[in-house]
This record gives structure tokens, C-alpha cells and sequence, in this order.
């Protein structure tokens, strides 16, 4: 009964805080990848969009007594839905391409890839926002695939673990190709057109003060204005496919 008094007298006392910038940054540099790094490789337009969920936890007031509720506070999170050209990874790649055509076994490789390259970037926009943010170099070799662990979620570093055993290589391979896969999203990233892209959508993402879904076409939206030398034509909004 305690617990559930002093809880509810939290409650009373709610901070709710913005989304962060480096969740706003993470979020769009994964929805900027999936939108223009997809079409810059000539692949499919692929529907996403993204969610804004608002999060609630409970900060303790000190280690004495760790039980006790000091007050909640509550964090707008943000997860990009859909945007995976390749929806049910295969239990092995190679056994996927078996029965496509050379060119088709061209696409199916482009797009698996991508999609990894793109989950990718989403941390590596994050990386590159702290790192400017503190007067740093964003650089390849300082950032590296075990420092970009820290700016993947658990569950970004899930599916990336899923694609890459599918190509069921040993450890030295894999991370030769996961590597490969990392350069290319930096590449993307760094790109100064598509920072600024990047960071335009970012700065929407961060004055969302509500839950709710920016969709698709928002996205692209704004992806497409603003930035006349970048401009991407409005036709990608009737190409889309439903993922």
C-alpha cells in the first residue's frame, strides 16, 4: 500500500521532456536513409513512417532508499516503422538466390544490403550530432563499428545481427562485410547535402511536444524542400510502395 501511495504522489509531479536531439537525429538519419540512400541505388520507394511514443519512468531518489519514488518523469521516444525492403529475412542468402535471375539476384543483394546500411545510418546521424555537438571530428576510423555500438537500440542491433548471420559467414567475413556496410552509411551520412537533409528533418522530429505518427509523405516532404540544391523530385510520393 506504501508503494502505491507514494507512486500515486508521483504521479502529481510528472516532467515530461522533449524528444532528445539525439533521438530526433537518430530517427532521421534512418528515415533520410531508407527515403533518398534507397532511391540513390535505384531501389523501390518502400513505405515507413515515423512513431513518436511518450515513455514513462520513475526516478529513485538515492541509493538509502532505493524503493522510494522521488517523482516520474516521461521522455518522447522515437521509432521508425517499416521502410525494410526485405521483409522475412531467409535462413540463408544463398539459398534465397537460388532460383532468381542474375539481375534479380543483383536487386535482392542491393536491397538486403541497403536495409542494413540504412539501420546503420540511423546511429551514425546520432554519432555525428554529438560529435559536432562537442567540437569533434566525425571520422571512419575514430567512430568505428564498436563505438557505433552505442548509438544502436537493442533492437536495431537485433535485426542487424539477423541479417548478418544470414549470409552465414564466418566471424572474419562478417565483419568484413558489416564493415563495408558501415562505410557506406558513413559515406551517406557525411555527405553535406544529405546532413542537411538529415539534420532539417531532425530539428522536426525534436519539436514534436506530442505522440502521434509522422507519416510518410510528411517525411518526404520535408526531405524534398528547403534545400533547392538537394531537391528530389515530388514524384517519389506516387511510386511508394506499401511495406
Amino acid at each position: 500500500m506504501k508503494t502505491k501511495t507514494v507512486t500515486a504522489m508521483a504521479e502529481q509531479d510528472i516532467d515530461i521532456q522533449k524528444v532528445s536531439k539525439r533521438m530526433a537525429f537518430h530517427g532521421a538519419g534512418y528515415a533520410t536513409a531508407i527515403h533518398l540512400g534507397n532511391r540513390q541505388k535505384q531501389l523501390p520507394a518502400i513505405h515507413f513512417q515515423i512513431e513518436i511514443k511518450l515513455l514513462t519512468k520513475e526516478k529513485h531518489s538515492g541509493a538509502r532508499f532505493p524503493q522510494k519514488i522521488e517523482r516520474l518523469f516521461s521522455q518522447y521516444a522515437v521509432k521508425v516503422e517499416g521502410g525494410r525492403l526485405i521483409q522475412s529475412l531467409p535462413l540463408c542468402f544463398s539459398d534465397a538466390l537460388q532460383d532468381l535471375t542474375w539481375f534479380q539476384q543483383a536487386e535482392y543483394r542491393c536491397a538486403f544490403e541497403a536495409d542494413v546500411s540504412n539501420i546503420l545510418a540511423g546511429s551514425l546521424a546520432e554519432a555525428k550530432y554529438m560529435t559536432l555537438r562537442d567540437g569533434e571530428a566525425f571520422n571512419a576510423n575514430l567512430i568505428g563499428l564498436n563505438m557505433l555500438r552505442f548509438y544502436n537500440d537493442s533492437t536495431d542491433i537485433e535485426l542487424i545481427n539477423n541479417y548478418m548471420e544470414c549470409y552465414q559467414l564466418n566471424d572474419v567475413e562478417r565483419e568484413r562485410k558489416l564493415s563495408e556496410l558501415f562505410l557506406a552509411a558513413f559515406k551517406f551520412v557525411d555527405d553535406e547535402c544529405n546532413w542537411q537533409k538529415i539534420s532539417a528533418l531532425a530539428e522536426f522530429i525534436h519539436d514534436q511536444d506530442k505522440v502521434g505518427i509522422i507519416h510518410c509523405e510528411e517525411v518526404i516532404s520535408i526531405l524534398n524542400s528547403g534545400i533547392p540544391q538537394c531537391k528530389t523530385p515530388s514524384s517519389d510520393l506516387q511510386t511508394m510502395k506499401a511495406g
